[in-house]
């Protein structure tokens, strides 16, 4: 019996969630390439490509970090190299707002502040975290020292949800909590009584809503749901929840006159989209 490797282990989940790991699992998932196959094509990519792009890019705004995790519709259990993976980008470093908080509390207490908001940040983009990503990504400590991070926010402040890959389990909670934020801004509250009732950001929450308009707009058009998770992006079981949340709105007057201007903000949103489509290709 082979002894396991879990540093191994470790350094393979790591390779997974880049953006090399990420082409590898659209080629053998998506084109049926075998691991051969896509390493050919990987290694063209880096030849032809690459040399344009590291030319041309410019990267995010000061203090921003953009790293490759895995999609927050990825159930646990599945290994991190069959999962899909986003593209995300992090502010790690907010300015002076950071510096003071460094002097002031030194380099534990900044992570065990900054945890909370950049796992959200990440789950905002639909990703999840995990300790390995604040570890070995973003903080450049150990695993250990991100759980002693958790165990202190745990002990702190027990209500506060840090959605880490490994406390979502599989993706319930924050489904639950996407509904719950839809659900507030159908009975009217507004973006900074969601943000303090739920303890989210305002780009999560305006994310989660938008993602919701979307929806009812598809819905309207008669599609299924699983048509409306292909186009937008995301897992069935959130698309079949905030379906549901549309047939209580047609029972429930005051949440159909918040849906309905939901809806108008949105078309609104959306023809601004297109506009500045429209003067960027002109």
């Amino acid at each position: 019996m082979s002894v396991r490797n879990s540093k191994r282990e470790e350094l393979l989940r790591l390779q997974a969630k880049t953006l090399d790991g990420r082409l590898r699992v659209i080629l053998q998932q998506g084109l049926s390439c075998s691991a051969f196959e896509a390493e050919a094509v990987l290694g063209a990519v880096h030849e032809v490509y690459f040399p344009f792009l590291t030319e041309a890019g410019r990267g995010g705004p000061p203090g921003s970090l953009s790293l490759v995790a895995i999609s927050a519709d990825e159930p646990s259990g599945k290994p991190v190299s069959e999962c899909e993976h986003q593209t995300i980008s992090l502010i790690i470093h907010r300015g002076v707002e950071d510096d003071k908080l460094l002097q002031s509390e030194g380099p534990t207490l900044f992570r065990c502040r900054r945890i909370p908001d950049l796992c959200q940040q990440a789950l905002s983009q639909d990703a999840l975290l995990t300790r390995e990503d604040l570890a070995y990504r973003i903080f450049f400590v150990s695993p250990r020292t991100i759980s002693r991070d958790l165990a202190w926010l745990r002990q702190h402040d027990p209500l506060l949800l840090v959605p880490l890959r490994s406390n979502v389990r599989d993706i319930g909670p924050v489904l639950t909590h996407r509904v719950q934020i839809v659900r507030l801004a159908l009975e009217g509250k507004t973006m900074s009584e969601i943000c303090r009732i739920m303890r989210h950001s305002p780009p999560a929450v305006a994310n989660y809503i938008g993602t919701f308009t979307r929806c009812a707009q598809l819905a309207e058009r008669q599609l299924q749901a699983g048509q409306i998770a292909f186009l937008l992006r995301r897992g069935r079981a959130l698309i079949r929840q905030y379906l549901e949340l549309l047939d209580l709105c047609r029972q429930d007057k005051a949440m159909a006159y918040h849906l309905e201007h939901l809806l108008a903000v949105g078309q609104l949103e959306q023809k601004k989209r297109q506009r500045r489509t429209h003067a960027a290709k002109n």
